[in-house]
């Protein structure tokens, strides 16, 4: 046993892991084409001199791919956990 596993064995909330759960079946691409339609979006807007409905979607884009990173972030370590539970 070394010093870091106590640590990795840390159980989540009832709450993070059922939200967890659920993301976990959305594509994480799915985050990354929503923040890129949001951008074009936001520049259409833009285009159009609706400065202020852009500037508004536009604000959803760096929200999304935070997202999107932490729902990858979840499934990595999912399998990693599980490779390493099947593993000894």
């Amino acid at each position: 046993m070394t010093t870091t596993e106590p640590m990795m064995q840390k159980e989540e909330g009832k709450v993070t892991t059922r939200i967890e759960e659920s993301t976990a079946k959305v594509p994480s691409g799915a985050y990354l084409g929503l923040a890129i339609g949001s951008m074009v979006l936001s520049a259409t807007f833009m285009a159009a001199g609706k400065k202020q409905i852009a500037n508004f979607i536009g604000q959803w884009v760096p929200s999304l791919l935070v997202i999107g990173l932490y729902n990858k972030l979840v499934k990595i370590e999912h399998e990693l956990v599980g490779y390493r539970s099947s593993y000894r």
